[in-house]
């Protein structure tokens, strides 16, 4: 700091030293740029990926086009002689040229000057200004810097224009300091505009066939104009045996003459077959924008056909949405939902989804992270946007609030599709196999919309068996006594259906939806209620089933009788448990392990420890406090409370409780921290039923294996008399 102070300290005592004590007039000094430099930098900072020159001219061209349409529907005599509007591209491999080609509006000398001689210049919103009319005129591009991205592949350029107000001039420069203008005489062009890029020696990939169709059907598809290109196919020729010599030297203006020769003596002479190079015109963008009809003009073969062209699926899509927003941003939107998931949908590298972002029909994007959410990345189709504001390379947008109400606009609409789908319950039994985790992805994240996707969940219940249901037609099923929702989360629909958890509501009555989807534990904690009813997990503390005066006064002698077991039990399980309490969700099983209504439920627990790259230190904040739940009407927790009563320091209720709080987390969904010990214990069991006398050196190996385990202490061989009593 003290270094820079001394150094400002010094430049400002020279200055006060240079500056002469009286006043004097101010000199103007403009500054001095190097053209080339800032040329390259324009063209290389404007745009990260060299191909998008092609779009850019492609673009000019429909621009110019579509100004010349304009004026002749006021005039038709302005089309003259070159009445058909048309873009052509002509590659040539032998002079490494590239030739855009257009017949619109062409340009004056003048115009040459001032839109190609001035840096960003564009004559489009002159024009835009002087018609004062919402026309179908673009107002991208013309002539600006658009035009000075074909110095990203091409050496030198030259432009030659005809205007029916001027006579044919050609503007030519290699991107640096200087241009050339110079009148043409006995030109072929009767009005429009010829680009001619002399390729560089590393982009001659560009005069390829495949790259050239590749790069129209990726940006200008949906030009409004036919875009064709020049191509060289051979093909396979049948000739008369005594014309094979004269065949070989013919050129294409003999082409003719071969085929009527061929047609007159093709059965009074023999033939045979010739490989011939045939140059023709071929029509690239045959693919109409069928977005900007009508959707009454519209046939579902069309939509089908346009959908397979968009997204490559040989299937036909499972729904369609067209429709159009109209207000202070104008767009047609079209979108799909496809039959099948991609096998790639949560693929974190793939593209973030399926949109395609046109601005007047000339391609812009397709990886718009802003324009749908990743939970609808499924969804295919196209935006087209009349007025979309974008930035100095097309490339990115520079209003995000623009962004945020086509978003807003898409997600509303896909919604409406889905819940379309949802009418016929066949094909939305597909869309929900193929699609029901991006539904749930898009209840955890999507705040906004969540209520709207709730409709859209199906689920497994004790009631409806194989058939899915809703949680609209749950909550029409509702007991009148009823106040929530009830689920339970597990590893699958076989598993849960088995639970203890479910036993008290079954027998009341209440439908239980079965969530057995990993993403269902993610989804159901944003979800909190529906239709004003709280859902509510079956397997964690908070489950309060409504009871009779009855119901309620035995509860309370039952608990008192079995404070002192509940009391035991704690102070024998220590910190594995936090509570041992009497159940209400319990009719058939002796005891359950519920967990804390806020922490992670025990199917919760199992998905996070099987997730690869898991933060331990969350597990331990996140893992809930477990809470042991007896059933007070079963005959083994009756036993056990008649034996402590009976002796209070009776060693065979501590190794039977040990044993029950196993079970019971197995039961219960949690895994066994020592699953060796609970064999060795079960084991144990099953010798002392079979009268089994335990041998000297197993007993002290399961001593030794048990030695470590002071938590879970093993049986005492000594007790074997009681436990087979028991037993």
């Amino acid at each position: 700091n003290g270094f820079l102070v001394s150094t400002w300290k010094m430049s400002t005592d020279a200055a006060a030293a240079a500056t002469p004590a009286t006043g004097g007039k101010a000199e103007n000094f403009a500054f001095n740029a190097d053209i080339t430099q800032l040329m390259n930098l324009i063209i290389n900072t404007f745009y990260s990926n060299k191909e998008v020159f092609l779009r850019e001219l492609i673009s000019n061209s429909s621009d110019a086009l579509d100004k010349i349409r304009f004026q002749s529907l006021s005039d038709k005599s302005i089309l003259g002689d070159a009445k058909q509007l048309k873009i052509d591209i002509i590659p040539d491999t032998k002079n490494n040229t590239l030739t855009i080609c257009d017949s619109g509006i062409g340009m004056t000398k003048l115009d040459l000057i001032n839109n190609l001689g001035t840096i960003a210049k564009s004559g489009t919103k002159q024009f835009m200004e002087a018609i004062k009319a919402g026309a179908d005129v673009s107002m991208i591009g013309q002539f600006g810097v658009g035009f000075y991205s074909a110095f990203l592949v091409a050496e030198k350029v030259i432009v030659e224009s005809k205007n029916n107000d001027d006579e044919v001039y050609r503007w030519s420069s290699d991107a640096g300091n200087s241009f050339k203008i110079e009148a043409v005489q006995d030109s072929d062009l009767k009005r429009g505009t010829r680009i001619t890029l002399h390729l560089k020696d590393d982009q001659l990939e560009y005069l390829e066939e495949k790259k050239l169709k590749d790069l129209v059907k990726k940006h200008s598809e949906f030009i409004g104009f036919p875009i064709s290109l020049w191509v060289t196919k051979e093909e396979e020729k049948e000739v008369d045996d005594d014309e094979d010599d004269e065949e070989d030297v013919d050129d294409d203006d003999d082409k003719p003459k071969v085929e009527e020769v061929k047609e007159e003596q093709k059965k009074e002479k023999k033939k045979k077959t010739i490989k011939e190079t045939k140059s023709d015109w071929e029509v690239l963008n045959k693919q109409k924008p069928i977005w900007t009809r009508s959707k009454d003009e519209i046939k579902k073969e069309e939509y089908s056909a346009f959908y397979k062209a968009l997204s490559n699926d040989w299937e036909e899509h499972l729904a369609v949405k067209h429709f159009s927003v109209e207000g202070q941003l104008e767009f047609k939107a079209l979108l799909f939902t496809p039959k099948r998931a991609p096998f790639d949908l949560f693929e974190g590298k793939k593209k973030k989804n399926n949109i395609k972002l046109y601005v007047r029909r000339v391609f812009i994007m397709d990886n718009c992270e802003d324009l749908i959410p990743d939970y609808m990345a499924f969804v295919k189709g196209v935006v087209d946007s009349e007025d979309l504001p974008l930035n100095i390379s097309r490339e990115s947008l520079q209003q995000n609030k623009i962004l945020r109400v086509i978003k807003k606009h898409l997600v509303k609409k896909s919604i409406e599709m889905f819940k379309e789908i949802a009418e016929n319950k066949d094909d939305y039994k597909k869309f929900y196999e193929a699609f029901s985790k991006n539904i749930k992805l898009g209840i955890h994240e999507d705040s906004a919309n969540r209520k709207k996707l709730a409709d859209l969940l199906r689920y497994h219940s004790t009631v409806k068996g194989e058939e899915l249901t809703s949680l609209k037609d749950y909550v029409g099923r509702m007991k009148t006594e009823q106040k929530n929702i009830y689920y339970i989360t597990g590893e699958s629909r076989k598993v849960v259906e088995q639970s203890p958890f479910l036993e008290k509501l079954k027998k009341k009555g209440y439908e239980v939806l079965f969530m057995v989807d990993p993403i269902d534990e993610y989804a159901v904690q944003q979800l909190k209620e529906y239709d004003e009813k709280k859902l509510i997990c079956v397997t964690k503390d908070g489950l309060k089933l409504e009871m009779t005066e009855d119901e309620k006064k035995k509860k309370e002698e039952e608990k008192a009788a079995f404070e002192d077991l509940c009391k035991k039990m704690k102070e024998i399980l220590g910190d594995k448990v936090e509570k041992v309490v009497l159940s209400d969700r319990l009719s058939s099983s002796p005891c359950c392990l519920v967990t804390g209504e806020f922490g992670w439920s025990a199917n919760m627990e199992r998905i996070m420890k099987a997730q690869a790259l898991r933060d331990n230190s969350m597990t331990s904040f996140m893992v809930s406090k477990k809470t042991l739940e007896l059933n007070p009407e079963h005959s083994i927790v009756k036993e056990l409370r008649v034996r402590f009563s009976n002796n209070a320091q009776d060693q065979t209720v501590k190794d039977l409780v040990w044993l029950l709080f196993e079970t019971s987390l197995l039961t219960s969904g949690f895994s066994l921290p020592q699953p060796t010990v609970f064999a060795g214990r079960i084991h144990k069991l099953i010798k002392l039923g079979l009268s089994i006398e335990e041998d000297d050196t197993a007993e002290a190996a399961v001593e030794e294996e048990n030695k470590d385990d002071d938590d879970v202490p093993p049986l005492e061989a000594q007790e074997a008399e009681e436990m087979e009593d028991v037993d």
